[in-house]
This record gives structure tokens, C-alpha cells and sequence, in this order.
């Protein structure tokens, strides 16, 4: 193990600063509090710029480190939102705020980054350029996009872009990634299955929505088994179904179905989207309804390039002694793809322990990581851009 001892003496500062965002959680592009005080700290530790604003409620910070001739910088990203849910930890720095809750850890990984930051504006052993990017609305509001189109890459000429997400079910200390597809594509889809309402006891008189949505339902799941290539990871689930009665006696007029799908690879991804659209409206209309399907496209796969993860896993390990490196892909979805659309660059998972799954309200991201991550971050940046 080759945890740098100074994140030993700042671990219980790192620890509190969690806590504190954890008890203050903000939603997508409300990261004002949260925001302002990741731009303090920056402040305090000596960075050479620290801008506020960038993609709405994002920071970026700037270190540089003691020399500049390799031309280099490197980009750290950690995201900053919470969710819309109500926590159920019990645990004394638990949400103060009715209805959202840090349920996916990015008040850990905010901390992290900063716990790193402050090791690197105290040493600047490397040569080049970090750039700290705290992103807001990773939880589906376009944050990685909306600093992407604010100048982040460009305004700061980044040339590689680095971020990890903490993974319960992985041993606390441990580090896991792979080359490629790590994280799916994810998109969404929304159904409206439209026929003729009327009284339940005569069904005969009407044409039947839900009847036809059940089946719409039911139909879909044959995409991945009898489209997809069995090798080809793939994912489509109906998550939703609304109807505009609730009785128990009205047949609806209409019926909403909702739900996502998820891909690894750009084939696919437009296979989903063409058998969703005919398997519907084909369904639909044997059942003597019309059906209206509607895609919200989301994030692309996460794919790191191969250069890139193999730095990535070379700070692994030296940090946690060894790395997993060939996890096996994820279908989550996660818009740190956008940053790694637009330049190369990694992505990992670091060890939460057997804590509760993520979105869930009773998970808390395992302090006892912090040291690891914050040490994976200050070991990459070291060994990317090493002094001569």
C-alpha cells in the first residue's frame, strides 16, 4: 500500500467537510451552498485560480505545479449533487433538508477531490497543470455538458480527464476499472397507449388501454432476448405504467408507460431504439389502439481509452497495492461519458464496503475510503506529469 501519509493527518478534516455536504445535500444546478464552500477551501489552499459558475453552479480550480515544461494538464472531475429522496440513516450528520439525501456518494467524492487538492497545492510536485472540476447535476441534469459548453475543456486547455464513483459491494481500500465500455448508455422512453375509455363491466364497449399497454409490456422484453446479440450487454425495463383513472371500475382512455434502456456500443443503442418504436406501435394496433412513442436520449456509454486506464490503474496500484482491472461493465449510466466524449481519459470505482446500494436511503458513503481516493488522485497526478 502506498497511501500518502498526509491524507492519515488530514482525514478527519476530509471527514468533516463530507459530513457537512452530506448534511446540506442540494439538488441539480442548486449546488449553491455546496458550491461556494468547495470554492473557499480552493481558496484557502493556495490554488492559482478558482472559478465559480462554470456550467451554472460548477467550480473549477487551478494548480500548477513547480514546473511547466512537459506542456502538460490533466483534468480531475467530482460531482457535487444529491437526490430527491428522504434518507433513512439515523446517523448524526443525516440530511437537514425535508426530501433529498446524498444517496450515490458525491459528497465523498466532492471531499475527496478537495482532500487532494489541498495535498497538491501544498506540494505541486508534478509538472504541468491540474484542472479540479466540481461538477453539479450528474443526476440527470446535464451538468458534465453544461460545463463542457461552458469553455471547461477549451478555456483551460485540458488534454486528459480522470474521475471515479465509490461502489459498495467492493472492499474499502480496494480500487476496480477496465479499458472500453465500463458504464451503458443510458436513455429513456416514453409510451402513450391511446384507445376509447368506458365502464368496466362492459368492456366490450370500449377498447382497451391497459389491456393493450400489459401486452406492450410483456412484448418489449423480447428485444434483448430475441434481437440483441447475446454477447452484446443490453437492458430494456418499463418502470412506469399510468393510467388517467384511478378507479376500479373505468377503463382509461389512455395509458403512459415509462421506462430506460441501456447499451454499450452505438449499433445497439439504435437497434433498442427501432424495435422499441415497431414492437410498440405494431402491439398497440393488433390490440385495436394507437400507441406514441417518445425517446429522451441521456448520457452515452462511459468509455475509457485504453492509454489513459492503463495510468489510471498504474496509480491504482500503487496506491492499493493491486487493482481489478477487467470489472466487468456496469449498466448505469453516468455523464462523466460527456467529459470522455471530448477528451481521452478514465473512469473507476472505488471501494464502499458492504454498505447499502447506491440511490438507496439508507446508504452512506464509508469515510474509511476517503484516504484511498484522495491518494489515488494526488498518486495520478504525480506520476502523469513527474518532475525531471
Amino acid at each position: 500500500m502506498a497511501l500518502k501519509n498526509r491524507f492519515a493527518d488530514l482525514h478527519a478534516e476530509i471527514t468533516a467537510w463530507r459530513r457537512d455536504f452530506h448534511a446540506h445535500p442540494e439538488l441539480r444546478f442548486e449546488e449553491h451552498r455546496t458550491a461556494a464552500r468547495v470554492a473557499e477551501l480552493l481558496r484557502e489552499f493556495g490554488c492559482d485560480e478558482v472559478v465559480e459558475g462554470v456550467g451554472q453552479t460548477g467550480v473549477v480550480g487551478v494548480i500548477r505545479g513547480r514546473e511547466a515544461g512537459s506542456g502538460r494538464v490533466i483534468g480531475f472531475r467530482a460531482d457535487m449533487d444529491a437526490l430527491p429522496l428522504t434518507e433513512r440513516t439515523g446517523l448524526a450528520h443525516a440530511s437537514v433538508v425535508p426530501g433529498k439525501m446524498h444517496a450515490c456518494g458525491h459528497d465523498g467524492h466532492t471531499a475527496m477531490l478537495l482532500g487532494a487538492a489541498k495535498y497538491l497545492a501544498e506540494t505541486r510536485n508534478f509538472d504541468g497543470t491540474l484542472v479540479l472540476a466540481f461538477q453539479p447535476a450528474e443526476e440527470g441534469g446535464g451538468g458534465a455538458r453544461a460545463m463542457i459548453a461552458d469553455g471547461l475543456m477549451e478555456r483551460w486547455g485540458i488534454q486528459e480527464v480522470y474521475g471515479l464513483h465509490n461502489w459498495p459491494g467492493i472492499e474499502v481500500g480496494s480500487l476496480a476499472m477496465r479499458a472500453g465500455p465500463i458504464l451503458a448508455a443510458a436513455d429513456r422512453f416514453e409510451i402513450v397507449v391511446r384507445g376509447r375509455g368506458g365502464h368496466g363491466a362492459m368492456p366490450h364497449l370500449s377498447i382497451d388501454t391497459t389491456l393493450a399497454a400489459a401486452h406492450v409490456v410483456v412484448a418489449l422484453q423480447s428485444i434483448v432476448a430475441r434481437t440483441i446479440d447475446p454477447l452484446e450487454p443490453a437492458v430494456v425495463s418499463v418502470c412506469g405504467l399510468r393510467s388517467e383513472t384511478d378507479t376500479y371500475n373505468v377503463i382509461a382512455d389512455s395509458v403512459t408507460l415509462k421506462g430506460t434502456f441501456r447499451s454499450f456500443n452505438a449499433q445497439v443503442r439504435e437497434t433498442l431504439i427501432a424495435r422499441i418504436k415497431e414492437i410498440t406501435t405494431s402491439t398497440a394496433r393488433a390490440h385495436g389502439t394507437d400507441a406514441e412513442v417518445t425517446f429522451h436520449p441521456g448520457v452515452g456509454p462511459t468509455i475509457n481509452a485504453v492509454e489513459p486506464a492503463g495510468h489510471a490503474a498504474e496509480a491504482a496500484r500503487t496506491v492499493a497495492g493491486a487493482v481489478i482491472d477487467s470489472y466487468p461493465p456496469v449498466t448505469g449510466g453516468e455523464d462523466f461519458s460527456d467529459m470522455l466524449a471530448q477528451r481521452p481519459g478514465a473512469y473507476l470505482f472505488l471501494g464502499n464496503g458492504a454498505s447499502a446500494g447506491l440511490h438507496h436511503p439508507e446508504y452512506e458513503f464509508n469515510d474509511e475510503a476517503i484516504p484511498t481516493g484522495c491518494s489515488w488522485f494526488a498518486t495520478l497526478a504525480e506520476q502523469r506529469m513527474p518532475l525531471a
